[in-house]
């Protein structure tokens, strides 16, 4: 998977968007399982427990990130940072077993037992104030990411924030959006021809789209979970503010790993002159985790050991900007 931007985003801008898209999604559900209801439409139904799920999965995140700012502990000295990894997991599990899946199955039925749409009007009128809500929301998750999205499209946002909150939301917001003109667009089809079976199509259209999008979530989560290194440009900083001074010789081999949206462990093996003194080389660290630090500050959790270089032993490994 390619690597990810620098850093992550502030949890409150994360929850600023959260909170918006649960606050439109608790709404659009409870009108959506009423024109349901009312008319029968099968795909207003798909569309309120798609609704629904997305309002859980808001409150699984809000969750995540509230236990990912606990305390570490003995037991987990690295503290929760990847919480909001592993709610974010869930979420594309919800997503596609309560959501798609279930999208899906009932939109079988209806194919196979397919009923008139009934006050037509009022699932219609349901399904035009869902949309102009779910884009009121969408806008927002845009207008809170739009700063971590500098020079880069919303796929590659995506695929590359390490902060999982944004780019949940903004993958729910938008197949929320396509969910509800599939519905829309079935259920009017179905009313003007009088033939319901079209209600169906529309709702195993919005099922297959939001298994799609668990599974598209799903992979890019677990890249997170499993752990994944700086970015390239972090990389190079670290690299480069490591060597600005005249303290170490060079940097012998490096690893950085993610503990969390927030916080990025770096590990590196330097040389040291044959010549220094315990004193010089304790010195010689502190200077350098100094100007990690100032170059990345995310970088909080730092291991550095010293070594004589020599171009023979194994572990005498190129750096990742050198692959």
């Amino acid at each position: 998977m390619p690597a990810r931007n620098a850093g992550g985003m502030s949890t409150g801008g994360g929850n600023k968007a959260i909170i918006a898209a649960l606050s439109a999604n608790v709404g659009i559900a409870l009108a959506k399982f009423v024109g349901f209801l009312l008319s029968g439409a099968s795909s207003m139904l798909a569309e309120a427990v798609h609704s629904l799920a997305d309002s859980g999965n808001q409150v699984l995140l809000l969750i995540g990130g509230k236990k990912s700012r606990r305390k570490a502990t003995a037991e987990h000295p690295f503290g929760f940072g990847r919480e909001r990894y592993v709610y974010a997991f869930m979420v594309s599990i919800v997503l596609f077993s309560v959501g798609g899946v279930f999208a899906i199955y009932e939109g079988v039925h209806k194919l196979q037992h397919p009923e008139a749409v009934e006050k037509a009007w009022l699932p219609i009128t349901i399904l035009l104030i869902s949309i102009a809500l779910e884009g009121y929301s969408l806008r927002t998750a845009l207008h809170e990411s739009a700063e971590h999205r500098r020079g880069i499209s919303i796929a590659q946002f995506i695929r590359r924030a390490k902060a999982p909150e944004l780019p949940v939301v903004l993958l729910e917001d938008m197949a929320a959006l396509i969910g509800l003109v599939l519905a829309f667009l079935g259920v009017v089809v179905a009313v003007i021809t009088g033939n319901g079976v079209w209600d169906g199509v529309g709702t195993v259209a919005i099922g297959v789209l939001l298994v799609l999008v668990a599974l598209i979530l799903g992979v890019e989560v677990k890249s997170l979970l499993v752990g994944e290194g700086a970015s390239p440009a972090d990389t190079e900083a670290i690299v480069t503010a490591a060597v600005a001074g005249e303290d170490i010789e060079k940097i012998i081999h490096m690893k950085t790993l993610y503990l969390g949206p927030d916080e990025l462990m770096v590990g590196m093996k330097v040389a040291v002159a044959a010549t220094d003194s315990a004193r010089d080389v304790a010195n010689a660290i502190d200077a350098l985790e100094r100007r990690v630090r100032a170059a990345v500050p995310i970088a909080r959790v730092i291991y550095i050991e010293p070594d004589v270089y020599d171009p023979t032993r194994a572990d005498s490994a190129p750096l990742p900007t050198e692959t």
